[in-house]
C-alpha cells in the first residue's frame, strides 16, 4: 500500500472486528447457554445495526464522489477501511440480534437517514463529506456508549464496549482530518508526514473532549423497528 497514512488502520491490535458475545456458547445441550436478552437488548442491538447500516451506506456513497475516489490518497484509503469496519459491526450486532431470538434489522436508522439523504447531494469536498462522517461517527460512539450502561448483560455490554471505541476512533481521525484540511494543504495528511508544518490544532483537535458524551445517544427504540 506504499507509505502508511493517517486514518488507515484502527489502534492495534484491533482489527475492526467486535467482541463476539456468544463464542464458545451453544443454546444447546452439553455447552453454555447463550445469554437471555430482554426486549430492550434486542431494539438496542437492532438500533446498533440500523446505525451500521447506514453508515455502511454513507461511506460508500462517498467513496463514489469523483473527488474522493480520484483525490487525496489517506482519505480514500480511510473510506474504504471504514466501510469495512461498520460492515463488520452490522454483522455482529445482527447475528447478535438472532442468537438472541430476534429479527436481523436490515434497514437504516430513519432519523439519521434523512439527515444523510438531505446531505448527500450538496457534498462539494472532502472538507464536506469529512464533516458528515464525523457526524455519523459521533452518534454511533455515543450511542454505544450509553448501550453499555443499558443492556442487561456482560456479553452484551462487552460487544458494545468492544465497537464504540472504534468509532471514537474513526471521529478522531476524521477530527485530525478536517484540521489539516483546513490549513489548505492536503499534503499534510500523510504518515510519515512534515511535522514542522502541521498547525498547531491537531494536537488536540482528534480529542476535544476528556470523556466521551451520550447527550446524543440514539435510544433503543429509534432504529429497532
Amino acid at each position: 500500500m506504499g507509505a502508511e497514512r493517517v486514518g488507515t488502520r484502527p489502534l492495534a491490535p484491533h482489527t475492526g472486528r467486535p467482541w463476539d458475545p456468544y463464542s464458545g456458547t451453544s443454546r444447546g445441550t452439553g455447552g453454555v447457554r447463550a445469554p437471555v436478552a430482554s426486549e430492550d437488548d434486542i431494539m438496542a442491538l437492532r438500533t446498533a445495526a440500523s446505525l451500521e447500516n447506514l453508515a455502511v451506506g454513507a461511506y460508500r456513497a462517498f467513496a463514489r464522489l469523483p473527488f474522493v475516489r480520484n483525490g487525496n490518497r489517506t482519505v480514500a484509503e480511510f473510506v474504504a477501511r471504514t466501510t469495512r469496519h461498520h460492515e463488520e459491526h452490522a454483522k455482529a450486532f445482527n447475528e447478535a440480534v438472532t442468537r438472541a431470538g430476534g429479527r436481523a434489522q436490515n434497514g437504516t436508522d430513519p432519523k439519521y437517514a434523512a439527515v444523510v439523504a438531505k446531505a448527500l447531494p450538496t457534498l462539494r469536498t472532502p472538507g464536506d463529506v469529512v464533516g458528515l462522517a464525523i457526524s455519523l461517527e459521533d452518534v454511533t460512539a455515543q450511542t454505544y456508549t450509553k448501550n453499555i450502561g443499558q443492556v442487561g448483560s456482560g456479553s452484551l455490554r462487552r460487544l458494545f464496549g468492544s465497537v464504540a471505541p472504534v468509532e471514537a476512533q474513526h471521529r478522531a481521525t476524521l477530527l485530525v482530518v478536517r484540521a489539516l484540511l483546513s490549513a489548505g494543504d492536503e499534503r499534510l495528511i500523510a504518515r510519515p508526514t512534515d511535522g514542522a508544518r502541521l498547525p498547531a490544532a491537531v494536537g488536540s483537535a482528534g480529542f476535544p473532549d476528556a470523556f466521551q458524551s451520550t447527550a446524543d445517544a440514539s435510544p433503543v427504540s429509534e432504529g429497532a423497528r
